[in-house]
């Protein structure tokens, strides 16, 4: 059994996940990626061979498909919710 490295509490557990996976100004979303997992924090550990998957993805711009992401910035935001008040 390997430990959490971060909370140095949790188990780490085999399982596939979805990476939010920014090159530079790009966002890429990477699914089925295999990690080991923290079952109490949720920090993710990738191997050396997936970290470079996934970067090669990344630099090659291989795509699947595209989806709509929505951008909100805190700033604006927090001064909306604040006018309202």
């Amino acid at each position: 059994m390997e430990t959490c490295y971060f909370c140095r509490k949790g188990i780490l557990e085999d399982k596939k996940v979805t990476v939010d996976f920014r090159w530079g100004d790009k966002l890429i979303v990477i699914e089925e990626v295999p990690a080991k997992v923290c079952n109490e924090c949720g920090e993710k550990y990738y191997s050396a061979e997936v970290s470079k998957q996934m970067e090669k993805i990344a630099i090659e711009g291989k795509k699947e498909e595209i989806i709509e992401v929505t951008l909100v910035r805190l700033s604006e935001v927090s001064s909306t919710v604040e006018a309202n008040k």
